[in-house]
């Protein structure tokens, strides 16, 4: 579920909600692939055998692996018809699954069912959609009525036609006579909320078995779509995160991990035009659409009129069940967008729906089952009573999959129809439709509140000449490519709304289908504080301006597309000065990854005083084997001297997202916490201190408040946010007072650089969450970074507090990191969810200075 704050209510309809709860550009290492890119594949013996990765080495594979061209390779690629059958080999049977408890299918009784499943006719096909961070298998289940090869292939072209021609599409006879609406349904991305796949599990076996007119009239006209368990890791463990700690309903915008990257490829591939995702648990039953913000880069007209139909439909047969609060303890479900304020947005694109919509989803929904299972409910209930919840959990995901699937087929026509006109709008740059009601007739309750739209730019360039990182530039490119965004390469210099652009520049034209994806990830967003008082998640996210790579906007203008080639990846990077000594800027992830193999090499690098590694030029075999491996530059050196470096081990008291970062970059991180420390710990293995979470000073037994203290005499501390400073405190390293703005507050944010070995080069964003400065600097402590004067967010959501102390114009010209002889505090999020990849040097250089203290 979304974990909600407390918010006031819309004059309600139901119940109030009560939650139980340089020329040209070159690269090779983008962040987002692995093997995992796979194509949606048959099982195989390869796959059976496959082990899992460590997150180290799964970290590293995102820095060096190509992402895949997914824009014009689709799963339903028309060489094969369906039923697409296959035996699945069986999963070692694991008593410890979590799922046992509650009456549920664990996972290892998933491929045994679906093998059975597919015997019961011919209507269901399983595919292996991709492997969980923990190595799990990821099964796509598609049941459709049986199709030729020739269907198929028919199929997948009139699929294409309506992304890639919509106007075409619309025009086309045969889209309404014969193509089939793809619906998605997507279970237990939330680990621990377990019932949607078991829901889904039983309607696909009455589907694949059921003779009645309806369920053949259905699926002759639509293709469903089940991803099984989106998260087994999960699943097993009873945890919301999978197995590297993430939580994948946060995880869209960036893909750090395979299973947001298998159900992206869904998504892509399959083109839904309506999608589920079933979670828990709110009581009564929660169903979008959500409480204002509404993001704006949707075609939100379109998308608030299906959802909200559709959101009627499972609400009757969610309240049809016959479930009560006092026999049952059960409530009326709800309809966040009638009967909420605020609290519930669909603002971001990281979830599951609101990134569906993007891809040509014209209702999506998050639907929260009603009765809690999880958690403290799981230790503490009866066994009993967690079986009865889970089984009026099941009925209810069930009810609510049902609806949806009257829906689509007494509507799928014209489902299939606004999905058309959403592409249509981006290929032809049309302006959106603001809702009214007069332009979204039927919904009740709509206000000024609901409108949100956006001035769409022309395009965007990636500019070759004055290009910051042209690794952070590829990286950006490939992923962009992944998402199904159409990137294009200048053959020569450009110019574009009054500027010039060097050849090799890449553009992403904004008169394109998905203009709502590429806009929404690509511009700077928007500052909302003033809009809503309370935010569900975070606000802004802008890859623009927090990966690393220079993006500007073109507003106006028309491009010239005959000097614009389209490109399946990005243009490979690696490069290294042909004489002398080297020079390795580190302002990306990738060239700190790199600098971490040389290490690990033996090769003897220096830091120079700006904060980059002098590699000697003896080394430059290694250097070259490095360029190619990340996609970095190697450049001349201009300077000699500088502070010799060491291989870092590092001991991390941090968020999961940090830690993934870490291993990214490929340090060597050794996880602890203050149990971990309270139980004796070897700190002659690590050589700095990194805390950000997890570990509590005055928590500490007297040995363990020894021996970290001794380490620090010796050794330095790099902290980020409050956890992070209080250590720095409570140690008594570096004189200086950190402040904690609103907790609430999140989004980017403007800062200025010192310059130096930790900001350096870095660039002129960052990313808050819960915001820190630094006031009252001691002797020996400089100002690293600075948030800007006047208004330093720019896309996000900060208030001051009620008292008037807390806002950005209290952190504005204030210290946001600092640093001195023993340690590094930083109040921005550098590595917040492994998303701003542009800010993760920071971090790294700050862990060298201090191991290097």
């Amino acid at each position: 579920m979304r974990t909600t704050r407390t918010t006031p209510a819309r004059p309600v309809l139901v119940a109030a909600l009560a939650l139980t709860t340089a020329g040209s550009l070159l690269f090779t290492a983008p962040a987002t692939a692995g093997a995992d890119d796979d194509p949606v594949t048959r099982e195989g013996p390869a796959l059976d055998r496959r082990a899992a990765k460590s997150p180290a080495s799964t970290a590293r594979q995102a820095l060096t692996a190509r992402v895949p061209d997914l824009s014009d390779r689709s799963t339903d690629d028309g060489h094969r018809g369906y039923p697409r059958e296959q035996t699945l080999a069986p999963d070692p049977v694991n008593p410890a699954d979590k799922s046992l408890k509650l009456g549920l299918t664990p996972y290892h009784a998933i491929a045994p069912r679906l093998n059975a499943l597919q015997g019961l006719g011919d209507r269901v096909s399983v595919e292996v959609a991709g492997r969980s961070a923990g190595g799990h298998r990821l099964y796509l289940v598609t049941v459709t009525a049986p199709e030729t090869v020739r269907q198929a292939r028919e199929q997948s072209r009139l699929r294409e036609l309506i992304e890639k021609a919509p106007a075409a599409a619309a025009a086309d006879p045969a889209v309404e006579a014969r193509y089939k609406t793809p619906v998605f349904f997507n279970n237990n991305i939330h680990g621990n909320e377990w019932e949607g796949t078991d829901a889904s599990l039983e309607l696909v076996e009455r589907l694949a078995t059921a003779r009645d007119a309806r369920t053949a009239d259905l699926l002759a006209h639509s293709r469903l779509y089940f991803n099984i368990t989106a998260n087994p890791d999960g699943r097993i463990a009873g945890t919301r995160a999978n197995a590297g700690g993430f939580d994948l309903n946060r995880d869209f915008v960036t893909a750090s991990q395979p299973e947001a990257r298998a159900m992206r490829r869904i998504m892509v591939d399959k083109q839904p035009a309506v999608m589920l995702d079933l979670h828990g648990y709110v009581n009564g039953t929660l169903i979008e659409p959500t409480t204002p913000p509404h993001g704006e880069n949707y075609e939100y007209d379109l998308f608030l009129k299906n959802t909200y139909a559709n959101a009627l439909g499972m609400e009757s047969a969610v309240n049809g069940l016959g479930y009560t609060p006092g026999k049952d303890g059960v409530a009326p479900a709800q309809i966040p967008f009638r009967d909420q304020e605020e609290g519930w947005d669909d603002w971001p694109p990281i979830f599951t729906p609101q990134y569906a919509a993007y891809h040509g989803a014209v209702a999506a929904h998050t639907v929260e089952i009603p009765l809690r299972v999880n958690n403290a409910s799981y230790d503490t209930l009866p066994e009993s009573e967690l079986r009865r919840r889970s089984a009026i959990n099941v009925d209810v995901a069930g009810a609510a999959l049902e609806a949806t699937l009257d829906f689509v087929r007494r509507r799928g026509t014209a489902l299939v129809a606004d999905q058309i006109e959403v592409f249509r709008r981006g290929a032809a740059g049309a302006a959106q439709v603001p809702v009214s009601a007069a332009t979204v007739p039927g919904v009740p309750g709509i206000g000024p509140e609901d409108v949100y739209t956006t001035d769409f730019p022309r395009a965007y360039v990636i500019p070759a000449d004055g290009q910051r990182s042209a690794t952070a530039a590829a990286r950006l490119v490939d992923h962009l490519l992944a998402d199904d965004v159409r990137v294009t390469r200048a053959t020569h210099p450009v110019r574009l709304d009054g500027r010039w652009y060097a050849e090799g520049s890449y553009v992403v034209d904004l008169r394109q289908p998905k203009r709502g994806l590429a806009n929404a990830l690509l511009s700077d967003g928007r500052d909302i504080s003033d809009k809503v008082s309370v935010m569900y998640d975070i606000s802004g996210w802008s890859l623009g301006r927090l990966w690393g790579a220079t993006v500007r906007s073109v507003p106006g203008g028309s491009l010239p597309y005959a000097a614009l080639r389209p490109v399946s990846a990005a243009t490979p990077v690696g490069h290294v000065a042909p004489r002398g000594d080297l020079r390795l800027p580190l302002t990306d992830p990738a060239e700190v990854a790199a600098l971490n193999s040389l290490l690990r090499q033996g090769v003897r690098v220096r830091q120079a005083a700006d904060g980059s590694a002098i590699v000697p030029g003896s080394a430059r075999r290694r250097a070259g084997a490095a360029a190619r491996t990340y996609g970095v530059v190697f450049e001349a050196a201009r300077t000699a001297g500088g502070t010799p470096l060491a291989r870092v081990r590092v001991a991390a008291a941090v968020t999961p997202g940090e830690l993934f970062a870490l291993r990214e970059m490929d340090f060597e991180v050794t996880p602890v916490s203050t149990a971990v420390l309270n139980a004796g710990f070897d700190w002659s293995a690590v050589d700095v201190l990194f805390v950000s979470a997890g570990l509590d000073h005055d928590a500490l037994n007297a040995a363990a408040r020894t021996a970290l203290d001794a380490f620090l005499d010796g050794h330095g501390l790099v902290g980020r946010g409050a956890v992070g400073a209080a250590l720095n405190a409570d140690a008594g390293l570096l004189p200086v007072k950190a402040v904690q703005g609103n907790g609430d507050a999140n989004g980017v944010v403007r800062v200025v650089n010192s310059g130096g070995r930790i900001t350096g080069g870095a660039p002129g964003h960052g990313f808050v969450y819960a915001p820190v400065w630094f006031t009252d600097l001691g002797p020996g402590v400089r100002a690293d970074q600075s948030y800007a004067t006047g208004k330093p967010l720019v896309s996000g959501h900060w208030r001051p507090l009620p008292d008037g102390t807390g806002g950005p114009g209290a952190a504005a010209g204030r210290a946001s990191v600092v640093s001195g002889r023993h340690a590094v505090l930083f109040g921005t999020e550098p590595l917040f969810r492994a998303h701003p990849k542009g800010e993760f040097p920071q971090i790294g250089r700050a862990l060298f200075t201090m191991a290097t203290m």
